[in-house]
């Protein structure tokens, strides 16, 4: 019986279909975790002027599913760590799918809030599990690409969002936009299938022919028997308490996501909830509004992309704070008169250092934290950046309320770039301090 831990053969292993599989499928599950997300603003001017809403109603009822979603997280992030990412997941795209389609049901503010409460649940938990699996069969030289890969689905799905709505919004209503959900539920015995375990999961379970057969997928070359012992050589937490996150050096770290994670979020939701509204009072047209929304997300996807290859030949955190920056810059110029070519880069540009810079925090948060508390890690940063998404749609309400220019409303929505930016440098001076500590001789 020989030892092999299972982090070597996952890190070093060569990039093949399985990778693939475990890639699209997971790429697929955001797709429509995307659209879910983004629906609300495609549908946001029209149930505006249907139900009478002022901005400020419209923003607190943009927040019911980001309310969702922060409880999501929390719940289903340290849950997933207890009873597996794939029941985990499974759970969370079954929950938000059947909430959205009731949804297309809902006959005033109240019921329409509720159902987007409970498909926050859903869509919370399921983003922060897929990509701790995800980012645990990624090979090590080539993780962030994936991640970044795998996660541009959600910006995929906001496209897809925005492009159903230009087809459907004026033909079958704001309802119908939530009917579509149907077709995804169809999909979930595919993926409860095809989708595989956490290894690591499966290993502190004691199931190990499962995990050695998995590996096997994974690395072919390994030929992996009974004759293996698989192991995981880490320090193993306490459990999956959320102070785990704050020992052995990870506590300023760990703060500076959760502030990045915040800010983001503010203005990924705060873009995503009021840009079409906000475009159409500039004076153009629902379907030249919701072409925005299309630029933003296609640039997310973008932005994910071109930020996770960055951060593999790179320094991960160097790029983000980069990112941050472009953000910060370029929605402080939506806000004045540009030519169109110009206002479509712009967008484009914000949406690839938004959703694009999300994604890339979400990798980061994935390679910081060990495999017992990778989830809970990721949940936790995610559930308190939540609160930052709950904040966005409200201070655009709140900004549109009080009537502000077009200028005033997107420097308010520049601002939380420039913090992130800062918490990323902090994060980076603290990571440059621990590495240092630790290459220090320990004393006898």
């Amino acid at each position: 019986m020989r030892n092999l831990d299972v982090n070597d053969v996952i890190d070093n292993a060569r990039f093949n279909s399985f990778h693939w599989l475990v890639m699209c499928l997971c790429a697929l599950l955001l797709i429509f975790d995307g659209y879910d997300l983004f629906i609300y603003g495609v549908v946001l001017p029209v149930i505006m002027k249907e139900w009478g809403l002022t901005p400020l109603q419209a923003g607190a009822l943009g927040s019911y599913a980001l309310f969702g979603m922060m409880f999501g997280a929390l719940m289903f992030g340290s849950l997933a760590d207890k009873i597996g990412r794939k029941k985990g997941i499974a759970i969370c795209f079954a929950l938000f799918s059947v909430a959205t389609i009731v949804n297309g049901f809902a006959g005033n503010p109240t019921e329409f809030g509720i159902c987007r409460f409970i498909a926050g649940l859903g869509c919370g938990g399921l983003m922060p599990n897929a990509v701790a699996l995800m980012n645990e069969y990624a090979p090590k030289k080539m993780r962030s690409t994936l991640v970044a890969v795998m996660f541009s689905g959600y910006s995929l799905g906001g496209m897809l969002s925005a492009g159903v709505g230009i087809f459907m919004l004026p033909r079958f209503g704001w309802e119908s936009m939530f009917f579509a959900a149907a077709l995804p539920l169809l999909l979930l015995p595919v993926i409860l299938y095809y989708l595989p375990e956490s290894i690591g999961f499966l290993v502190r379970r004691g199931e190990h022919d499962k995990a050695r057969a998995l590996l096997n997928r994974l690395d072919p070359a390994q030929a992996l028997g009974a004759d293996v012992q698989l192991t995981i050589n880490e320090r193993k937490g306490a459990g999956v308490s959320v102070l785990e996150l704050f020992r052995n050096g990870l506590a300023v770290r760990t703060l500076s996501i959760w502030v990045a994670f915040f800010c983001c979020l503010l203005m990924v939701y705060a873009l995503s909830s009021w840009l079409p509204k906000l475009m159409a009072n500039a004076g153009y047209s629902l379907g030249s509004s919701l072409s925005f929304l299309l630029a933003l997300n296609f640039g997310g996807m973008a932005g994910a992309i071109l930020g996770g290859w960055l951060g593999d030949r790179f320094n991960l955190t160097k790029v983000k704070v980069g990112f941050f920056i472009a953000a910060a810059v370029s929605i402080s110029l939506l806000g004045f008169k540009s030519p169109t070519l110009m206002l479509y880069l712009l967008i484009f540009v914000a949406g690839a250092t938004t959703i694009g810079t999300q994604i890339l925090l979400y990798a980061g948060t994935a390679q910081l934290y060990g495999l017992s508390i990778r989830s809970t890690g990721l949940g936790w940063a995610s559930g308190i950046g939540r609160n930052g998404a709950i904040v966005g749609p409200l201070l655009g309400g709140a900004l549109m309320g009080i009537e502000l220019p077009l200028q005033l409303n997107f420097m308010a929505f520049a601002i939380p770039g420039a913090i992130a930016a800062l918490a990323m440098l902090v994060f980076a001076l603290n990571s440059v301090r621990s590495e240092r500590l630790s290459l220090q001789p320990s004393k006898a």
